[in-house]
């Protein structure tokens, strides 16, 4: 295989190797075998393109056009011409698929299924990123640039994903690179002879003469040397500096979404994402802790936002005006002075762990008093960090309304005003007949939209046989509306979305919370909320009263009691639907033994509750493997870029302590060991090395470009007279003062170089190159003597080379 075949093979390894830190983002990873194949054909093109040869921008088009052709049979083949041929029908479904790729990747959780959608952007992507590496490395033979993409792989992968193997991806895609920049090493330095060879190596592994050719053959060495440690450096720097990759609406930041780990993190595009992550938490960490002069704590729900546009896909929030906190808020839209209100004062304590953009707020909020730079969203009533504020360690006041309707208000609520019921009432085109059919059986008999709302919501919680299982993956389009309604499993997610959407084709306008339910009472009065208590809710809109809450979900959360039969006013509940109870002592009830089942607890099958007592601490801090993770990354970078340092001063040491020995062999041994240690220095301080010249004109040669004076330039002569004594006399005779001529060439080479040059002939010194080398030369020894299979030509040190 010639010199750049092996390159292009080398480059096809290392996209895929970068390639696999996508592996965790989505599950099932079949996808990787579509990339794998689609990918070799790309590379397949380019190879026959640059033996034809065709020029390079030549080659680069062709390469682009054929993945073009190869997206389309992947993913649009029915719309292409022929089959095969991307006319403007194929290219409008891969537009239409990466627009629900990307509304998928908004919408799911980590592991996300494999969409269309997601499977065009996954593949795609790393075609592309296979296109730019292969241009560079191969085409153009320019191999450290092609860390960029790779890196770019890497890092989006690495910000997505929640953090617990991501070190293993990150050496993955490193020694793909490196791969790659070693190919090109090897193949550049194959172009260049030696001329020169002196005596054979001795027993201690040195030889006479140098090794390498002339500085165009070490400048691919040297140079990917400096931008690999920098891309690999900024790797492992780049994910972490990503804010967007690391807060969510309901979470704390940092942990990911995994199951089993400290919390999730939710976008502020669409704060569902990890929802599901947040109820599975092993450990109910806590998020925020609130004190409440409420009479009613089973209402205290802590609204982030609400979701008010449905396009099929998914639920999002409208994009509105922001304007500056005013004083008081406004009153909320369509609340009639007729309704009893009352004004709730409370106090929110946010831990530091928690880190979003939206205040959470009791609804409807009033007056908001909080340090920092927030902003006021009128139509939704939330509040919006401005230039980077968050929530992370917030301490606020709130005087909220506790809205108090009548069921007979509700009833008699008046017309809905038209540009409310114009928006609220949207439903796509793709919705399923099922749902509206659904909607109209279960409310068949009511006279009006709030006997209508009562009875969606007894259909979910009570009525229709279904059951709150958060393992449901978490869809929210128009298809997993159809599936939840046909196998009636599902969470919050699921019961709120759905529930508005089948107001929605009642023509009740509706829209869906995120936010947290009132969470645990303790012992001092104070409630704390957390990781599980983050829930959806619908809201459905009654002129007269404004926005309305409602609770579809079974063993979630708090059945308003303007809900609840024989209970108009709100000031009683029944007893047979204790989730419903606004009492203070029920909604302790979140505090009962952690071993116990939530959906059993909502049921009053875990036994007596103890009373609480104090709370043990609920934000742990970091995880000891976190720090253990952390720990051990700041240790690889620290010790990784030292190590060419410490083989070098580990060889000098061996070089000049050994002693002259007591024959001839020894004393060849001890002169060629200390002329290598001479050439290496001027290696390392910019003067390269060129076997093609005897030892005395080497040493001219050194004194020259090194600039050495008097002393140092006497040194590198005596050491190479001594060369040449030991390689052509009859009997080498040993000579002494060897080691201190070679440290005065060394000091010699420090003073005339500058500051920049003699670091980095300390710390990254270019002779460390002959570590590869010398692996190279043990592997052909011992599959000499194994009988194994030959190494790899691009491993082995050019031929003339390898004395």
């Amino acid at each position: 295989m010639s010199g750049r075949g092996r390159l292009a093979l080398c480059a096809y390894a290392a996209t895929l190797m970068a390639a696999c830190s996508m592996l965790p983002l989505v599950d099932p990873a079949k996808w990787l075998v579509q990339a794998a194949f689609l990918l070799a054909v790309q590379f397949g093109v380019g190879a026959l393109g640059r033996r034809v040869p065709l020029p390079r921008l030549l080659t680069v088009a062709a390469q682009a056009l054929v993945v073009l052709v190869l997206l389309t049979v992947a993913f649009a083949r029915e719309q292409a011409v022929a089959g095969v041929l991307p006319g403007p029908q194929a290219v409008r479904q891969l537009a239409d698929l990466l627009t629900a790729g990307t509304d998928d990747v908004s919408r799911y959780a980590i592991p996300a299924p494999a969409t269309p959608g997601i499977r065009l952007m996954l593949v795609g992507g790393v075609l592309l990123v296979g296109l730019a590496v292969d241009t560079l490395a191969v085409t153009f033979r320019s191999a450290a640039p092609a860390g960029l993409p790779l890196l770019a792989l890497y890092s989006v992968a690495a910000g997505l994903s929640d953090g617990g193997t991501d070190w293993l991806w990150f050496l993955l895609a490193a020694c793909g690179y490196l791969l790659l920049l070693l190919a090109e090493g090897r193949d550049r330095l194959s172009q260049w002879g030696r001329v020169f060879a002196g005596a054979a190596g001795s027993r201690g592994g040195s030889s006479a003469g140098l090794e390498a050719s002339g500085g165009r053959a070490l400048a691919p060495v040297r140079t990917g040397r400096r931008i690999g440690a920098l891309a690999l450096g900024i790797a492992l720097v780049v994910p972490a500096a990503l804010p967007a990759l690391d807060s969510g609406l309901l979470t704390g930041s940092g942990s990911g979404g995994a199951k089993g780990r400290g919390g999730g993190t939710i976008s502020a595009v669409n704060p569902l994402v990890s929802l599901q992550d947040n109820l599975n938490q092993p450990e109910n960490r806590q998020v925020m802790s609130y004190r409440t002069d409420s009479d009613s704590p089973g209402d205290f729900y802590l609204r982030i936002l609400a979701l008010d546009q449905f396009n099929g896909n998914e639920w999002r929030a409208s994009t509105r005006r922001l304007q500056d906190v005013p004083k008081r808020l406004p009153t909320p839209a369509g609340l009639s002075p007729a309704v009893t209100v009352s004004e709730v004062k409370s106090t929110v304590s946010a831990s530091r762990s928690y880190r979003q953009t939206y205040l959470p707020l009791p609804f409807p909020a009033a007056e908001v008093r909080v340090d920092g730079r927030w902003r006021f969203e009128e139509e939704g009533r939330t509040l919006v960090g401005d230039d980077g504020e968050t929530t992370s360690g917030a301490q606020y006041t709130v005087t909220s309304l506790d809205v108090q309707p009548t069921a007979e208000q509700l009833a008699r609520a008046g017309a809905v005003p038209a540009s409310l019921l114009r928006e609220y009432t949207q439903v796509p085109d793709t919705l399923p007949k099922v749902v509206a059919e659904t909607a109209e059986e279960v409310t068949r008999g009511t006279g009006n939209a709030y006997q209508q709302a009562v009875k969606l919501q007894d259909y979910f919680s009570t009525d229709g046989g279904f059951t709150y299982d958060t393992s449901v993956s978490s869809g929210t389009g128009t298809a997993a509306i159809a599936r939840f309604l046909k196998d009636r499993k599902g969470f919050c997610v699921h019961f709120s979305f759905t529930m508005a959407t089948m107001a929605r084709t009642l023509g009740i306008p509706a829209r869906v919370a995120v936010g947290f339910t009132p969470g645990s009472a303790q012992a001092d009065g104070t409630y704390s909320v957390g990781l599980r208590d983050a829930h959806a809710w619908p809201e459905l809109y009654f002129e007269g009263i404004g926005w309305t809450r409602f609770e579809p979900t079974p063993t979630r959360g708090f059945v308003p009691s303007y809900t609840l039969p024989d209970a108009p006013t709100g000031d009683t509940a029944d007893p047979g639907r204790p989730e419903a109870d606004a009492s203070a002592p029920e909604a302790a009830a979140p505090s009962a033994s952690e071993s116990c089942p939530a959906q059993m607890r909502k049921q009053g099958e875990c036994g007596q509750t103890a009373a609480p007592g104090a709370a043990a601490p609920t934000d742990t801090g970091t995880p000891a493997g976190t720090v253990l993770g952390i720990a051990l990354v700041a240790v690889l970078v620290l010790v990784l870029p030292l190590l060419p340092m410490c083989w070098r001063l580990r060889v000098r040491a061996r070089r000049l302590g050994s002693s002259a020995g007591r024959t001839p062999a020894d004393t060849t041994a001890r002169t060629l060991a200390v002329w290598r240690e001479v050439t290496d220095t001027a290696w390392d301080h910019g003067v390269l090395p060129d076997d093609a010249l005897t030892p005395r004109k080497a040493a001219e040669r050194l004194v020259r470009l090194g600039r050495l004076d008097t002393e140092a330039a006497d040194a590198a002569h005596r050491v190479a007279g001594a060369v040449e004594q030991v390689l052509y006399a009859p009997e080498p005779r040993p000579v002494t003062g060897l080691a201190e001529d070679a440290r005065a060439v060394r000091a010699g080479l420090g003073v005339a170089a500058g500051r920049a040059v003699r670091l980095r002939a300390l710390v990254a010194p270019r002779s460390a190159v002959r570590v590869v080398w010398a692996l190279s030369r043990r592997r052909a020894a011992l599959s000499g003597r194994l009988r194994l299979p030959a190494r790899p030509a691009w491993t082995r040190r050019p031929s003339r080379q390898e004395g």
